[in-house]
């Protein structure tokens, strides 16, 4: 009976090791790929032009809040306690603004970051997954995190990728 036992185990085993599966595990550099990315030079330039109105409007609010500061410095001698008490906050509020403007306009700008990019890795993310689907990987691990402590060079499908978008 104890033979019996063993043989079935040992039968178990083996199937079950016939049925494992191995699986194919690749890497890419997804920030290298990003890099050489199509399309990205004018998502930047738009970034770019983009971050600029909005420094030109900070720059303008800063501009009047330093014209009317100077103003009330070269002035307040000869105003009226209700004229300074109007002039102060004519420019405790306009700080407010700049202040209130200086936090939405980063908001704007992170919007804008995701708006522009998100189609670029869109294509790449899709270019990926055809790649790894084509050559059977089951996992691929983006390298540019530094959670792989050691990868094989072939099993490296960033020249894949560039390949199937057309990047040299």
């Amino acid at each position: 009976m104890k033979t019996v036992s063993k043989l079935i185990l040992i039968l178990g085993l083996f199937a079950f090791s016939f049925n494992a599966e191995a699986q194919k595990l690749g890497h890419i550099d997804f920030a290298k790929l990003y890099a050489v990315m199509p399309g990205l030079d004018t998502v930047q330039i738009k970034y770019k032009d983009f971050a600029e109105q909005l420094k030109k409007q900070i720059g303008a609010m800063q501009t009047e809040l330093e014209n009317k500061y100077a103003d009330y410095q070269a002035n307040s001698a000869n105003m009226s306690p209700i004229i300074k008490q109007t002039k102060e906050k004519e420019m405790s509020d306009l700080n407010e603004r700049i202040q209130a403007f200086n936090t939405q306009a980063q908001q704007e700008l992170s919007a804008k970051e995701t708006e522009l990019t998100t189609p670029i890795i869109e294509k790449a993310r899709k270019a990926i997954n055809e790649v790894a689907k084509e050559h059977s990987y089951s996992y691929i691990f983006n390298s540019a995190e530094g959670l792989l402590l050691f990868a094989q060079e072939s099993d490296d499908i960033t020249a894949l990728v560039k390949k199937k978008l057309g990047i040299k």
